[in-house]
């Protein structure tokens, strides 16, 4: 099973959590790469792939605008519809809009024809509504939120092939 996790990171921490994600997808059995959108993304693996993971870090309470833009424009050159897709992000505080963020980017991928994940509460804690955060101001939330991350990235990668295998 070929998954993809494709992210904005301008700091690096999204490029982070999404390496983490992909950790838990292999974990689960699954193939993971990770693709940022300032860089070449392998359309025949993305095409390939049986669900995408999007990472933004959390903008003025959305997601990222280059996130938005590779969906927007970029995004019509690979084949979307019909694949299992979720959302992750990363902040600097708690109601900070890192929710909002996420649900822009779910959004899209709907008008898209994606499939979208939540594992809402079905497994219990840590609940995982609608996708993962990283919060680096609060705490030690960033180093503790990996553990989530990566059950996340394998939660993702179980649904994929209970879907297309």
């Amino acid at each position: 099973m070929k998954l993809a996790i494709i992210y904005y990171s301008k700091t690096g921490q999204t490029k982070e959590m999404a390496e983490i994600i992909a950790q838990g997808m292999k974990k689960a059995g699954s193939e993971a790469r990770i693709f940022s959108v300032d860089e070449p993304i392998n359309t025949e693996y993305v095409n390939d792939c049986s669900g995408i993971v999007f990472g933004t870090p959390t903008y003025m309470a959305t997601s990222h605008w280059r996130i938005s833009q590779w969906l927007m424009t970029e995004s019509g050159n690979f084949s979307l519809a019909g694949k299992l897709g979720g959302g992750f992000a990363t902040a600097h505080y708690a109601q900070g809009g890192s929710d909002s963020a996420i649900l822009s980017m779910l959004g899209m991928l709907l008008v898209k024809g994606m499939l979208v994940y939540s594992g809402g509460s079905a497994f219990g804690k840590p609940f995982i509504h609608h996708g993962p955060v990283a919060l680096d101001a609060v705490g030690d939330h960033y180093e503790k939120s990996k553990e989530m991350f990566e059950l996340f990235g394998q939660r993702f990668a179980e649904k994929a092939l209970e879907l297309f295998e």
